[in-house]
């Protein structure tokens, strides 16, 4: 009889009026709630990521980043903090090596690539690359607004997407220096602001969430002759656009399974979850409904695709739900959890 994987779950937010920027808690699997466990002191913890091998969370923090080793009950250890010479970042990754840890920048438009060491501690900075050029927004002043960092899955080419210039940036990684070199772009609609990149569970397919535009793209992507070819073969709209309308997409996350995409929508305040052709890469709507909160940071699907959670960064709230993704529906799940501006959520499987 196979034993049943427990979980956790790590949601980071910003620290005003609370300076414990991360929330464990220890995941119900049966009922599809949360149930607080832990919570660690940190500033603005604005992103966190785990490595690839399990063992370490990393957080953005006030300048910098902070690196944990996770414990066996899913608690997490402080390691150590490091400088990112620029303003705070608002999102953080790891390559699949573990050997380099990226951190987006919003405000400055800086990628900062920095080197880990074999005990999950954060060291030296290795690159440091400003995005130049202008872009289409006033509302973002026409500068680079940098808001993901992460490696295709063959561990080649790092794509960084800059909501400022409508571009997500293709660079090579050199893995013995930590240098990267600008070697491709993938250009988005005008005004789109590609938001946040995942990446299907084979590594052929990039999805890349468009903020203002509200769209989901899809490329194909293949490496050949040394350098990433990439191929748009779909976008497809989240909600329809009316004039006047304020929604703006939100972070993109898959299924445990790589079954379903979703993202949230703040303006409309809604979850949209997509099913997933595992063999074209194409999307196609499953249900698009309100999550009962306001501007919908990031939102998730529980590994077992029964249940569903929000976190409201404006109702300072996560909100529950029972999904059934053959029937296409979303029932509240009980009563909202109070967290002071929420804004990024990971699943973790204990040992």
């Amino acid at each position: 009889m196979s034993k049943e994987v427990k979980y956790v779950a790590y949601v980071s937010s910003y620290t005003q009026g609370d300076n414990h920027g991360i929330k464990v808690y220890d995941v119900d699997m049966k009922s599809g709630r949360f149930i607080e466990k832990d919570k660690v002191e940190i500033s603005n913890s604005s992103y966190v990521t785990i490595s690839h091998n399990r063992k370490y969370l990393y957080s953005i923090t006030d300048m910098g980043v902070e690196a944990y080793t996770i414990q066996p009950d899913g608690t997490l250890k402080i390691i150590n903090y490091a400088p990112i010479n620029g303003m705070r970042g608002c999102y953080i990754s790891t390559d699949y090596t573990d050997r380099y840890l990226f951190v987006a920048g919003y405000h400055d438009g800086k990628l900062t690539v920095l080197r880990l060491k074999d005990d999950g501690s954060v060291g030296a900075i290795t690159d440091e690359i400003y995005h130049k050029g202008l872009g289409s927004m006033v509302e973002r002043n026409f500068r680079p607004h940098i808001n993901c960092a992460r490696m295709t899955h063959d561990n080649r080419f790092l794509l960084v997407a800059d909501q400022g210039t409508d571009h997500v940036n293709v660079y090579s990684l050199d893995t013995k220096t930590g240098k990267v070199r600008l070697v491709d772009i993938i250009r988005c609609d005008i005004e789109a602001a590609p938001r946040h990149i995942k990446i299907s569970r084979d590594g052929k397919f990039i999805y890349i969430v468009n903020e203002q535009e509200c769209t989901i793209d899809v490329h194909s992507y293949k490496y050949k002759d040394g350098l990433p070819v990439f191929e748009k073969i779909q976008s497809e709209k989240i909600v329809k656009m009316e004039q006047g309308s304020t929604y703006a997409a939100s972070a993109l996350s898959f299924s445990e399974d790589y079954k379903y995409l979703l993202t949230s929508l703040a303006g409309d305040n809604s979850v949209a979850v997509f099913n997933v052709d595992q063999e074209t890469g194409h999307i196609s709507r499953n249900f698009l409904l309100p999550v009962a909160g306001e501007y919908p940071k990031d939102a998730e699907i529980f590994p077992n695709n029964k249940y569903l959670v929000s976190l409201n960064h404006e109702t300072n709230t996560m909100t529950f739900f029972s999904i059934d993704l053959e029937a296409h529906t979303m029932v509240l799940n009980g009563r909202p959890v109070s967290v002071n501006q929420p804004n990024c959520i990971i699943f973790h499987a204990l040992a």
